[in-house]
């Protein structure tokens, strides 16, 4: 892929706007950027995470009741750690900070947890077209300087919904949706919603990994210009 961000963003979905603030700024310290209003009742309060954006989209509606996504940990690189330092939000959705370069990790990474790691190694290595990270076993995927993982996992839901309570997709920011949405079908990827245009900010579309978790291909104005 054509990254326009060597990282990738994490979005999550919650209604508990300030307890998730004050947890995300004050005890993981992540630096708050702006809010984005994305209609529908949510407004998306985007951090900065390394680099990437932690993207907390607050529901003033109650949320669907739905299973977990495949997505299930955030992990950060922090310096002055001599081993994982385990936290969850209060939403309980699980987040580890770690010495720098555990797991390959020298920024942030996602782990998943998936019913077939052959399917999710063919998905990232062929589909999306993602290098690995070779000290890793082939079970992580390298965007950019993140590193995705993921393990075989028995409580795992096909298809979870996207504005579900929880981890609910990533982001990858790339130069030209289009093309690249139309060549990871090509390659066997799954679509989760075409092509579209939001006003002048950005083109994005989803796809959808084997089981059904949402991964955002965003084409943004402010990374690459003009959208046409």
């Amino acid at each position: 892929m054509d990254l326009a961000k060597p990282r990738i963003d994490v979005g999550l979905f919650t209604t508990k706007l300030e307890p998730m603030l004050d947890f995300w700024q004050n005890e993981i310290g992540l630096p708050f950027d702006h809010m984005l209003p994305l209609g529908g009742g949510v407004r998306q309060h985007r951090h900065d995470l390394l680099g990437s954006v932690l993207k907390i989209n607050h529901s003033r509606h109650e949320l669907p009741i739905s299973p977990p996504s495949g997505y299930r940990e955030l992990l950060i690189a922090r310096e002055g750690l001599l081993g994982p330092k385990r936290l969850a939000d209060p939403d309980g959705n699980q987040v580890t900070l770690i010495p720098p370069g555990m797991y390959g990790i020298e920024r942030i990474g996602i782990r998943l947890g998936v019913r077939d790691v052959n399917a999710h190694r063919r998905f990232y290595a062929v589909s999306l077209g993602l290098p690995d990270v070779p000290e890793q076993g082939g079970d992580s995927f390298l965007c950019g300087d993140s590193v995705i993982l993921f393990e075989k996992t028995e409580d795992v839901v096909p298809d979870p919904l996207m504005e579900g309570q929880g981890w609910r997709y990533i982001t990858i920011q790339i130069r030209n949706v289009d093309e690249e949405h139309a060549a990871i079908l090509a390659r066997g990827g799954r679509e989760g919603r075409a092509p579209q245009t939001l006003g002048k900010v950005a083109r994005i579309s989803f796809i959808r990994d084997p089981d059904g978790n949402w991964i955002e291909m965003s084409q943004r104005a402010s990374l690459v210009g003009a959208l046409d």
